[in-house]
């Protein structure tokens, strides 16, 4: 990856694009830490800083901290990203969003449209709960409207900011998109993963030089840990399984066509971290809403004692809803009958299974094994890893920062980065072949 960022700045275009999207992430990181009038940071900084565990505390640690904050980019992309779920989920349901889908460029203009609209939708709801969460810890401030000293005013400035600033974020991801390296919305995410990160060791570090002699050694074990589980993810997230595939000769008037063997790359991971999404944040939405609504209720403590991150039922409960979403999103993603359909129309075999219907049921079984294996492995990664780094550590501010989950995504989005400056490459290479 470092031979790639090293060839890549000594290309010009490909300079300019980076540089560009490090300049789109500067403002996203300022955003981060610029104040919404109306909120007093310091006392939810508090709040957050007794409940470390809690879904905001979570959610401020993907946001880079700006939860945290209360600033300007305080749910940040998390919109955008549950509108796209969203949107993906339905389009298997909904045949006009199938249609557009198969329109190219226009129908994703008007995917990329209904998007945005959902984005808005969502945006406001968690807007809301936000706020009432400020309100809750009483960290909304009546100093700075004047007169206005109602927390239904301060509640509705500070909605629309939040609201403006996630559209913002969105826009941002887009640009870097369009104009910087790709992946914009993906950067986004591994920035703020990183930042939060960074933060934890950064105040683990003065902990150890402030004089508490065992930060030092909990930062080098916890170290370790992630290291190997960095490496588990890698060769996880590269593994595929490759089917040969097979074309016969074909001859047309006197040009020989066809004749040569390709593969059909299938990946154990291929639905990547969504399924872990999914199933947290359908076991966690019970408890958000509580949590926001109504902190001090029976049913919000029952929660919390029988299915709230921790418990056993909990660990059971993610453990079958990433199996489940890991197949359903393997039916969106791999479609054997149409790559069957399509090895046949081409003259195209795979040794020893016969076209057609054969083909299809042993692409089937090969796609439902590996997607076996990922679920499992997604499953682990995101129980395992955080138990064991808090039983050994006793420890819970660097567990929270290294999430698994949040690891996963930044090994995604990192060797996703590196495959997008290769292709970047390799094009302008071929373009100056050509010219």
């Amino acid at each position: 990856m470092f031979e790639t960022l090293k060839n890549a700045f000594k290309n010009k275009e490909v300079r300019t694009k980076i540089l560009i999207t490090l300049a789109l992430l500067f403002i996203y990181r300022l955003g981060c830490w610029i104040p919404v009038p109306g909120i007093d940071a310091a006392v939810y900084a508090n709040e957050l800083a007794n409940n470390p565990d809690s879904l905001l505390g979570l959610l401020s640690g993907i946001t880079g901290n700006a939860l945290r904050n209360g600033a300007l980019f305080a749910i940040g992309i998390t919109p955008y990203i549950n509108a796209s779920i969203i949107l993906q989920l339905l389009t298997v349901a909904i045949p006009r969003l199938q249609e557009y889908q198969k329109q190219g460029d226009e129908g994703k203009k008007k995917i990329t449209q209904i998007t945005r609209y959902i984005t808005i939708a969502l945006a406001l709801a968690q807007s809301i709960g936000v706020t009432v969460s400020y309100a809750q810890a009483g960290a909304l401030s009546t100093n700075v409207f004047g007169p206005m000293t109602q927390n239904w005013v301060i509640g509705m400035f500070v909605c629309v900011i939040m609201i403006t600033g996630s559209m913002l974020t969105m826009w941002l991801g887009e640009r870097i998109t369009d104009y910087g390296v790709g992946n914009g919305i993906s950067l986004l995410i591994f920035v703020g993963i990183v930042s939060s990160a960074g933060i934890a060791v950064v105040a683990k570090f003065q902990e150890a030089f402030g004089g508490k002699e065992t930060a030092i050694w909990e930062l080098v074990g916890f170290a370790v840990m992630v290291v190997a589980v960095f490496l588990l993810i890698v060769f996880v997230d590269l593994a595929e399984r490759r089917v040969p595939v097979q074309y016969a000769k074909q001859i047309k008037g006197r040009k020989q066509y066809g004749g040569q063997s390709t593969y059909i790359p299938v990946k154990v991971n291929a639905s990547g971290v969504l399924p872990i999404i999914f199933a947290t944040a359908i076991i966690t939405f019970p408890q958000m809403i509580a949590q926001l609504f109504a902190p001090n209720s029976s049913f919000y403590a029952w929660w919390m004692k029988w299915l709230g991150a921790g418990t056993w039922i909990y660990a059971i409960l993610v453990a079958l809803l990433i199996l489940f979403f890991s197949y359903f999103y393997a039916q969106i993603q791999f479609n054997p009958e149409d790559i069957s359909r399509n090895i046949q129309q081409y003259g195209g075999f795979i040794n020893g299974i016969r076209p057609g219907k054969p083909t299809t049921e042993y692409l089937s079984r090969i796609s439902k094994r590996l997607t076996l294996f990922g679920a499992i492995f997604l499953a682990f990664i995101a129980l395992v890893p955080s138990v064991v780094f808090a039983a050994v550590l006793k420890e819970t501010t660097l567990v929270n920062a290294f999430s698994a989950t949040g690891m996963l995504i930044v090994v995604s989005v990192a060797l996703e980065f590196d495959k997008q400056l290769q292709s970047l490459l390799m094009m302008k290479q071929y373009k100056g072949f050509l010219k």
